[in-house]
């Protein structure tokens, strides 16, 4: 998306100063001085003159400005990864941060993220948490991740704790948003679409999803979409190969804190681990 589509009628009714600093890469300590000092914005209802940490993090994951996030996340963990406020969103949202790092596909930024909602305690969980903006359906960070097909970001919403079985306001699963993205393919391939099902899978055993009747019936049309092994997994018609099965264990056993550096340390070959491109039902 155009990095100042989704902001410019937000940008609008604020002094453009901060926009242009975050859009321009300025200095972290700049940035801090823009975003506090009242002096910036003479023009300004006082209310209106300075910017939080969750705004100002909104902004420095639209321009991809890794430090000032690192900064922010640091500095002010907890006020960083709270709701912003109405001027920024009006909509009854929790906190839109990991949905926007998923959108504009900032994997490093949403790394950090990640990393530091730990330390503020949610209920519900904060990767589970719906977004604002473009996730009015209900659909959490991991449902937008399937949608546009980012497999990197699904295994790391994954392994940080994200639920395989949330559901949106029409009863969709991750898988389901999945599925919905492969129904088109030919012969099993797909690319990114496939990938994002492999990860899936791989953090969870199968259970219930819209979908699941479809697939039953229809079994020749989804045999050639998802394969026949896949297929039948999927369908119940068969349990989850054994080496599914045993990296489903291994990966339950990961700390979502840790993610994903704990990857690294698992004595198995890389091909294994969920960072690769691995083709499970292949093995």
């Amino acid at each position: 998306p155009d990095d100042e589509g989704l902001l410019e009628k937000h940008r609008k009714s604020f002094s453009p100063v901060f926009y242009r600093a975050v859009r321009d890469l300025k200095p972290v300590w700049l940035l801090e001085d823009i975003r506090t000092m009242e002096t910036f914005y003479p023009d300004e209802d006082a209310s209106q003159r300075t910017y939080t940490p969750s705004e100002a993090l909104l902004y420095a994951i639209v321009h991809d400005h890794q430090a000032y996030a690192q900064y922010l996340l640091s500095r002010y963990t907890q006020e960083a990864l709270a709701k912003p406020g109405e001027r920024f969103c009006c909509c009854p949202s929790s906190a839109p941060h990991l949905s926007m790092a998923v959108r504009y596909d900032r994997r490093y930024i949403l790394s950090l993220i990640l990393q530091e909602n730990h330390r503020v305690p949610s209920t519900p969980p904060y990767t589970d948490q719906t977004g604002c903006f473009h996730m009015d359906d209900g659909r959490t960070p991991l449902h937008l991740a399937c949608e546009l097909q980012r497999p990197e970001a699904v295994v790391m919403l994954l392994g940080s704790g994200a639920s395989p079985h949330a559901r949106d306001h029409n009863g969709l699963t991750p898988l389901d948003v999945v599925l919905d993205k492969l129904r088109d393919s030919a012969g099993g391939s797909g690319g990114d679409r496939r990938q994002c099902l492999d990860n899936l899978l791989l953090f969870m055993p199968t259970g219930r999803f819209k979908m699941e009747a479809v697939l039953s019936r229809e079994p020749d049309r989804w045999t050639k979409v998802l394969g026949e092994n896949t297929y039948k997994y999927l369908s119940g018609r068969s349990p989850a190969p054994l080496v599914l099965s045993a990296m489903q264990t291994v990966l339950k056993q990961l700390s979502p804190a840790s993610f994903p550096d704990c990857l690294h340390q698992l004595p198995i070959p890389s091909s294994l681990k969920p960072a690769g491109r691995l083709e499970i039902f292949s093995l």
